[in-house]
């Protein structure tokens, strides 16, 4: 997998998450829930735990979508991919391990994992940076 490709994969990601709340508001309204109760910032207390946990992990993935993107295409704008392609992929994949562990519950253990492979993704970028700027 390339670098611009594990970026595609993380931006993908980040929508399956906002397209899953969607698809469970649109059946809510479907059948009968207001179209206005889910007001912004605030969570529909109605909501199942599971949709609170999708719409959690998603504001997750597009608080570190950004970081990432300006990273690999910063790379590519250097005309230089070779100090984040081998690492890229890595970023994905601890991505969908975070996603997993938010989807998995909010227990320590859960809440632990998902802060691992965030700690995985900050020292990815970090790498990353420092590889591009030597």
């Amino acid at each position: 997998m390339t670098a611009i490709q594990a970026l595609m994969g993380f931006a993908a990601w980040t929508l399956m998450l906002v397209l899953l709340v969607f698809a469970y508001r649109g059946g809510r309204f479907l059948t009968g829930t207001p179209i206005n109760s889910w007001p912004r910032g605030a969570k529909a207390a109605d909501d199942a735990s599971l949709v609170k946990r999708i719409e959690d992990a998603h504001a997750n993935c597009l608080e570190n979508l950004q970081v990432f993107a300006v990273i690999v295409l910063s790379a590519a704008a250097l005309g230089d991919l070779g100090p984040v392609e081998g690492l890229a992929p890595w970023v994905l994949y601890a991505r969908v391990g975070q996603t997993a562990a938010h989807l998995w519950g909010t227990g320590p253990l859960q809440v632990l994992i998902r802060a691992s492979f965030w700690a995985v993704q900050l020292g990815l970028f970090l790498w990353m940076l420092f590889r591009l700027a030597a």
